[in-house]
């Protein structure tokens, strides 16, 4: 069963024939929302909203590990995440789809590890390559079968948020090598990996980051991210057909 976590401008999963709905109490806290069970295609689904319902949740706001050990408590085989995020490199402007293939953690302050507490061993988990190479193909091959395009590779920087970042911290992204910023990416990525749970990241590029494109929340176009979150469910759709 895989796991999908939308992001937002995917607080739902229209295409989801919905079976049932669960809440799930974990050691953490609670997670952002109930856990949706469904069919979509010939597979089961769980979807989550990583921002609860209504989009109520600022990215430093939600409980990763929650999150995660309830979808991993459920027995999901891997975990897709949905994100919007702004585009640094030329060619991903608004509209793009983008799976990233590595992160640059910008992010503070955010529970980032299972492995913490006077009882818990220190564990360092191999984070070289962030992405599990077979999930990641899987959505760049249902990419071509909805007959869509996207940029393959692409470095994900996450910031802390919920402000957006100013110029100049742009152009830092951009010199450390960043092509996309979001705000989520992180620790959910670190968190999937500690639980053994293959990870992909497929990502909208809903506008232009601070300074690409002028301003971000102006260049921002509701029909341009309505029209890309339909090329997301198409690629869903044929990824689990």
């Amino acid at each position: 069963m895989l796991a999908i976590i939308g992001g937002s401008g995917l607080a739902k999963l229209p295409v989801l024939e919905v079976t049932h709905r669960q809440v799930v109490r974990t050691p953490y806290g609670d997670p952002s929302c109930a856990l949706t069970f469904g069919h979509l295609g010939q597979q089961n689904v769980v979807f989550i909203a990583r921002h609860g319902h209504g989009h109520s949740l600022a990215p430093h706001e939600i409980n990763y590990r929650a999150n995660i050990w309830a979808l991993h408590n459920q027995g999901v085989k891997g975990i897709l995440s949905i994100g919007s995020v702004g585009g640094i490199r030329a060619d991903m402007g608004p509209g793009t789809l983008v799976v990233p293939d590595n992160i640059i953690d910008y992010s503070w302050g955010r529970k980032h590890t299972f492995f913490d507490g006077p009882e818990r061993p220190v564990v360092h988990v191999d984070f070289s390559n962030p992405y599990d190479d077979g999930l990641r193909s899987r959505v760049i091959a249902a990419v071509d079968a909805a007959g869509k395009q996207a940029v393959s590779q692409g470095i994900y920087a996450c910031t802390q948020g919920p402000r957006l970042e100013t110029a100049a911290e742009i152009l830092r992204l951009e010199r450390d090598g960043a092509d996309i910023v979001g705000m989520t990416g992180m620790p959910e990525a670190c968190l999937a990996r500690e639980m053994n749970l293959p990870y992909a990241h497929l990502c909208l590029v809903v506008n232009w980051a601070a300074g690409k494109g002028g301003s971000a929340t102006v260049d921002f176009d509701p029909a341009t991210a309505e029209a890309g979150m339909n090329d997301v469910t198409a690629v869903l759709q044929a990824m689990l057909s």
